[in-house]
């Protein structure tokens, strides 16, 4: 067993220990909304929208982007789970800001192995063989943050799924100080109808 599982299992034994009540919470979430952000291990969503187990749907990719998936899971959120305003939120320093389809293509098809993160981009230090099947996918990357959030709002928004009801909110998550930031314009392009 290696060290990290052998710490998560340990983990969710202590967390399952002192579980209670929390096993009688609703399928639906309490608060009603759906927060899509990114995956990045320096943004907590529940401590940032001060959230507890039940409260919020949260759903996230790298980059926090409106995905057909992440789409697909706000649907469910409020087709069936009833909630009633989303939020999308991007954050400062991200990673998908450091790199282009391009440059993920070329480092995947010279090696599986993962890339170095320099001063100047990525680079591979990997042995090969790579793989050409990222030709095959949008990477969905970043290249102005706060254009990226508008777009991802609109692109929610614009939907055909998509109820011209609920709100969409669209912020930018400071990795330095823990402040959610709205994106101006954002709003504006996710008011509700």
């Amino acid at each position: 067993m290696s060290k990290i599982l052998t710490e998560v299992l340990e983990s969710n034994r202590k967390y399952a220990a002192s579980f209670g009540d929390k096993g009688k919470l609703g399928l639906p979430p309490a608060r009603r909304f759906a927060i899509l952000t990114c995956m990045d291990a320096r943004l907590d969503p529940a401590k940032c929208a001060g959230l507890s187990e039940g409260d919020a749907h949260v759903i996230r990719n790298a980059g926090g982007r409106a995905s057909d998936d992440a789409i697909r899971s706000l649907v469910i959120s409020y087709k069936l789970l009833g909630t009633q305003e989303f939020f999308v939120i991007h954050h400062t320093n991200c990673g998908m800001e450091f790199f282009t389809n391009e440059v993920m293509r070329g480092l995947l098809a010279s090696s599986l192995e993962t890339a170095q993160l320099t001063s100047s981009g990525f680079r591979d230090v990997g042995k090969g063989p790579g793989s050409r099947a990222g030709e095959y996918i949008e990477w969905l990357t970043i290249s102005d943050p706060k254009q990226a959030v508008i777009d991802d709002v609109a692109r929610i928004r614009k939907h055909p799924l998509v109820p011209k009801n609920i709100p969409i909110n669209g912020f930018i998550y400071d990795v330095h100080s823990g402040e959610l930031v709205e994106v101006e314009g954002a709003q504006e392009v996710g008011k509700a109808a």
